[in-house]
């Protein structure tokens, strides 16, 4: 949620000036800061995580609420106590500690308080300890809404323990600091506390694959004003010997496997006034969508886009033409700044187009406004990233950070998202594929959640015609084709370079003895058509002399040298946000001299009901080898069972790309 929308949370809640402050009653720590056991410097990793850099020994959280005295309102405090083991000089990072502060204005801000911080080495048997000094503490502007400390800890060496201290104060009670139990290093012991008193009604949200115990969850007393009793919800969160979080490939986002617990205010319910809803239902959330400013109202300002649509829209009778048209319209006209939001960042299209640059929503929203005024059925559909997780699916605002549009024509539905110019009409930024999004009828004030699969995968062909020449060396031509997010990922890489000269160098990049000339590209600015990309080759160092007997790798550059999927087992799903499919062709015509001695044997290997697929087939004609190879992944996101075949699946395509052919000379 923007700041100001935060700071608007807090105009409509806080209006109890009377109140005071009172001293708030805090639990005792089981851990104390500074008080190192000796046998803390003798536990090491083991099992799975030996060889781990570090360890957590214990990270301790503690969340309570007291009254500003200044703004006589409610703000909620952060308390963190953690303590580390360095293992061995790749954990030093570990002694860099950063924090990150938000502020929307002068008045509604966060700040920091009681920071200590310390290293700790045994020497000769005794302790010595090195406290942080101010020389070490510094502070970094990000942008307007945020800062963050830095701080950089003395002397850290292999065996060292290391604890901070802090207490953070904030004002954007809309949504608590989380907590997460489970890290890229080991953990012993992580507990989190959370008192919330009795006028707010906060949702939790828990994420992760272990199951954290709650081993607390009661009422106790509580005193924010001077001579009046309350009551809070006290409520414990405990973890025990986590193993460490390693990342994998092909998951959205990390975090949405770790285990973890956010906050959302959900309502109020303040003596003496009226109960407020702030997000306790879908209805809730969506009314309130409708009736911002930065959404739904801007949405409804049409001005600009009527002025304007008479000389984007050409074929009268063609609704598809003309919506992409507006599509092109507003991708052309506004650049994107790589930011994410769902709500816009001004309150009228017009002034976007004055600026000529914006967040996500500046851009979906507008090219919805657009569509929405030339009379076609869209709608606003509210997104997490790939990179912000998964939306948990229950009314929970603050987990979106995104917004697409949605466009119904001719009986079909299209994902529209104006971030990327290079983007065809109906695919979606990369980011947005995680599969659901939350679709809003404006004109029903009504919503439910739709899946966002794509239509759209990652296709590309590569097509080798090669002459093998008696010295072993291969000439010929490559042609490459890219659909779908090969293209656009085609199209990135040759935009972004500096000029062709420099793409080219990056073609090259990593492909032994490959030299290249005549190089076109075709359909650069064709989106809807697949790129092409035309060359002539060169190619050394590929081709084996051993006596007699020549040996090749048939597939050259585009085989797969690797398995991905490295672990035995994984608990959470392989997510590849599209489907796959790589085709590779390759024709050798080689001397009349040579004949084939050894040729692997080709095969199909299918997952079972026939979800993905790996062939690959060998021909010979004369002089002339015909190689074809196919890898299909079907589906976007395969589950843990899946995963096992999926796994040997990807063993089999590194097993039998690297076979060799074996020609042998004729005498």
């Amino acid at each position: 949620m923007p700041y100001k929308k935060v700071l608007l949370v807090f105009l409509m809640l806080f209006t109890i000036s009377h109140y005071q402050v009172s001293a708030q009653k805090k639990e005792k720590i089981e851990y104390k800061f500074g008080k190192i056991q000796p046998e803390e410097f003798s536990i090491m990793p083991s099992g799975a995580d030996s060889a781990a850099s570090a360890i957590k020994l214990f990270d301790i959280g503690n969340c309570y609420f007291e009254l500003s005295p200044a703004s006589k309102s409610f703000v909620y405090v952060y308390e963190r106590h953690v303590r580390y083991k360095i293992i061995n000089k790749n954990g030093y990072d570990y002694a860099n500690h950063t924090i990150g502060l938000y502020k929307s204005n002068s008045q509604s801000k966060e700040t920091l308080d009681n920071m200590s911080a310390a290293t700790y080495n045994m020497v000769d048997g005794v302790m010595k300890t090195d406290k942080i000094d101010k020389d070490s503490k510094f502070t970094e502007e990000v942008n307007k809404n945020v800062i963050q400390k830095k701080f950089t800890l003395p002397n850290v060496k292999e065996g060292s323990i290391i604890e901070y201290k802090y207490k953070i104060k904030s004002d954007f009670i809309f949504n608590l600091r989380g907590w997460s139990f489970q890290s890229e290093i080991p953990t012993r012991w992580s507990e989190f506390t959370v008192t919330i008193p009795e006028y707010f009604d906060y949702k939790f949200s828990r994420n992760g694959y272990y199951d954290i115990a709650h081993p607390m969850h009661e009422t106790v007393n509580a005193s924010y004003v001077s001579g009046v009793q309350s009551a809070a919800i006290r409520d414990r969160f405990v973890a025990e010997n986590m193993p460490a979080l390693k990342d994998e490939p092909f998951i959205s986002s990390l975090d949405d496997y770790r285990p973890s617990i956010d906050f959302e205010l959900r309502s109020t319910n303040f003596p003496g006034q009226f109960f407020v809803d702030y997000t306790g239902s879908w209805p809730k959330i969506i009314s309130s969508l409708l009736e911002d400013e930065n959404f739904g109202r801007y949405i409804e300002k049409t001005s600009f886009a009527k002025n304007n649509l008479k000389s984007i829209i050409k074929a009268e009778n063609d609704s598809l033409a003309n919506a992409k048209s507006i599509f092109k319209y507003v991708k052309d006209n506004l650049k994107w700044n790589e930011k994410y939001n769902f709500y816009s960042t001004e309150t009228n299209p017009k002034t976007i187009f004055e600026k000529k640059t914006g967040n996500s929503a500046d851009l979906n929203l507008v090219l919805i406004n657009f569509l929405k005024e030339a009379n076609y059925s869209v709608y606003p559909v509210l997104i997490s990233t790939r990179s912000n997780g998964k939306h948990p699916g229950y009314p929970i605002i603050s987990k979106f950070d995104n917004v697409v549009a949605a466009v119904e024509i001719g009986g079909k539905s299209y994902f529209l998202d104006a971030t990327v110019k290079d983007m065809p009409f109906g695919m979606m930024n990369y980011q947005n594929l995680n599969h659901e999004g939350f679709l809003i009828n404006v004109g029903e004030k009504s919503g439910g959640w739709i899946s966002t699969e794509t239509l759209f995968g990652d296709e590309s062909m590569h097509v080798y015609n090669l002459v093998l020449d008696k010295e072993n060396r291969l000439k010929g031509s490559v042609t490459n084709y890219f659909n779908g997010y090969a293209g656009l990922s085609a199209r990135n890489s040759y935009r972004t370079a500096i000029n062709e000269e420099d793409y080219i160098k990056n073609l090259k990049k990593n492909k032994t003895g490959l030299e290249l000339n005549n190089f076109k590209i075709l359909n650069l600015d064709s989106l809807d058509d697949r790129l092409i990309e035309t060359m002539d080759v060169e190619i050394e160092d590929n081709v084996e002399e051993a006596g007699d007997l020549v040996y090749f790798t048939p597939l050259l550059f585009e085989r797969t040298k690797e398995n991905p999927l490295k672990h035995e087992e994984r608990l959470f799903p392989v997510d590849f946000a599209h489907p796959i499919l790589e085709n590779c062709r390759v024709v050798i015509n080689f001397p009349e001299d040579y004949q084939i001695d050894k040729l692997p044997k080709g095969g199909i290997f299918k997952l079972p009901e026939d979800v993905g697929s790996f062939s690959i087939s060998y021909l010979i004609d004369g002089q002339t080898l015909l190689i074809k190879s196919a890898i299909h992944i079907n589906k976007s996101m395969y589950s843990s069972e899946e995963y096992f075949y999926l796994k040997e699946l990807f063993a089999a395509i590194v097993e039998k790309q690297a076979e060799k052919i074996v020609f042998k000379k004729k005498v």
